[in-house]
């Protein structure tokens, strides 16, 4: 069986506090004993020597039966037991107790203690020396008092006394009276004591749960009615401060730590429900970065094979181009002829035209950076494709963010990057639509950002990875497929990034990112 706090708190302060009342009791119940004694004491010596006084006078005149009278009478009063008058050698001459006159005591009895508690007899003995406590041939407790009779002058003078002036002690006088009185009222206090003592025990003990139970046992039941709702998740309840004491203190503690709890819980809550969209996130980037990884090693190992078959090609691609232009401009040439002459020699243009691309694509040349405004080399280029028939129907948008910062950056090759991506936003419109320009600074405060949108007829989802490799083209036969690789090796080389989004029907956004003037930047690997 399991007993609670305030069942243990109580039963401890209760035997501590009986343990504490019993002994005060027994203190004060043996005080009480021994005043008592020592009045009934008094009362027995003052009774003694009142016998000796008032009969002092019948003594002189030998008047013993009025002496044994007077002894009668006294003890004849409540409480008194025996009252007889001894002899020095020990006999007894008078007693209320008829049948001991005549008869003599041992003079080692309890009678004889004043004056034969040593090897020689005493002449004076205090009250308490002249005392004893004992128990008579009833079995009561009595008290027995002796009371020495002195030979006074009085008493050698007179002409009836036969004794000496040098004896001292005649006798003794020695009055038995009882305790009984005295045991009754100490077993009456000593009741009294108990049940007072029980009934204040009583009473202390109620009042100390009371106050155990109010002050400990409810703030404490509280607390742990409140551990329990927290063991259970229930981090929303507190507990009710009452006091300002270390339970107060207590209580504030766990409301803390509640809160604390609560907050952790929700900051876990709300990782928990951001996880799977960083997650998502991560993965993302890392896709990202594994196909720029994936291009920059296609573009490096395409582009040592496109500058070897560009070297093995030239060569001859020339002589074809020299040889057939001098047979065009030959006057003995058949006039027939001349048009197939005129087609090898545009066939043999474009093909030295994508040798050329072929070379620039794989010739990773160091850009020479200097700070540049953005936008002045944005406004460079479009000056320089505006005036093109392509762009007559195309209403372009300019959106340049003010007092942007410098970049650092390579004033051709950024120029031809540019120009190569309005070119192809302006061939996706087919001749009509609307073209946005956008700059700006880029979150985090280290990059600028230029974008290119069109409105045109944008890009399948499944051609947006492979836009940036080489030959790979979505004009037909319009295009080389060589602009967007050697841009990207551009902006690679700047340490910038270019991105693209797009919406079939919607039209395509391009993203140039290049840091700013002043930022180090390592080139991209491709």
């Amino acid at each position: 069986m399991r007993l609670n706090l305030i069942t243990k708190l109580t039963l401890a302060t209760g035997v501590i506090l009986m343990v504490t009342m019993a002994c005060f009791a027994w203190l004060r119940i043996g005080n009480l004993e021994r005043l008592l004694l020592e009045e009934a004491v008094t009362s027995a010596d003052n009774l003694s020597e009142t016998i000796v006084r008032t009969t002092h006078y019948q003594m002189l005149d030998n008047d013993l039966p009025r002496v044994f009278q007077m002894i009668t009478e006294a003890g004849s009063q409540k409480g008194i037991k025996r009252i007889r008058m001894i002899s020095k050698e020990g006999k007894i001459a008078f007693s209320t107790k008829r049948n001991e006159i005549g008869t003599l005591v041992d003079k080692k009895a309890a009678a004889c203690n004043m004056c034969h508690t040593g090897s020689a007899p005493l002449l004076h003995a205090t009250s308490m020396s002249r005392s004893r406590i004992y128990r008579d041939e009833s079995g009561a407790t009595v008290l027995g008092m002796a009371k020495g009779i002195y030979n006074e002058p009085k008493c050698s003078a007179a002409a009836c006394h036969f004794h000496p002036s040098s004896a001292r002690i005649l006798g003794v006088l020695d009055v038995v009276v009882s305790l009984d009185n005295m045991n009754a009222q100490l077993a009456e206090y000593r009741n009294k004591a108990i049940i007072q003592t029980i009934i204040l025990l009583g009473l202390l003990t109620l009042s100390l749960t009371f106050f155990m139970m109010k002050l400990v046992t409810v703030p404490l039941r509280l607390l742990l009615t409140h551990t329990k709702k927290v063991a259970a998740g229930d981090l929303e309840s507190s507990v009710a401060v009452q006091s300002g004491d270390e339970l107060g203190e207590l209580a504030c503690s766990f409301n803390g730590m509640t809160d604390n709890l609560r907050q952790a819980r929700r900051e876990l809550e709300e990782w928990a429900h951001n996880l799977e969209a960083k997650v998502e996130e991560r993965t993302r980037e890392l896709k990202q970065m594994q196909a720029q990884l994936v291009r920059s090693e296609k573009l490096a190992s395409q582009g040592e094979l496109v500058a070897g078959i560009a070297h093995e090609i030239n060569n001859p691609l020339t002589g074809i181009l020299v040889y057939s232009s001098l047979i065009s401009s030959d006057p003995k040439l058949d006039p027939e002829l001349k048009p197939d002459i005129e087609t090898i020699v545009r066939e043999t243009q474009r093909c030295a035209s994508i040798v050329k691309g072929l070379l620039d694509f794989s010739r990773e040349t160091p850009p020479q950076k200097k700070p540049l405004a953005l936008e002045q080399v944005m406004e460079e280029a479009l000056n320089l494709v505006i005036h093109q028939s392509l762009f007559h129907d195309i209403v372009i948008a300019r959106r340049y963010a003010a007092d942007l910062p410098l970049v650092m950056a390579d004033h051709n090759q950024m120029e031809q990057v540019l120009i190569n991506l309005l070119l192809n936003a302006g061939q996706a419109m087919t001749g009509a639509g609307e073209l946005t320009i956008t700059t700006g600074v880029f979150p985090g405060g280290e990059a600028l950002f230029a974008s290119i949108r069109d409105s045109g007829c944008g890009i399948p989802e499944e051609h947006l990875g492979k836009i940036f490799d080489p030959f790979f083209t979505t004009k037909d036969q319009k295009g080389t497929g060589l602009g967007l690789s050697v841009s990207y090796g551009i902006i690679a080389n700047h340490g910038g990034k270019i991105g693209v989004e797009s919406q079939v029907g919607a039209g395509t956004t391009f993203t140039v990112i290049l840091p700013l003037a002043g930022v180090e930047t390592e080139p991209v690997e491709s």
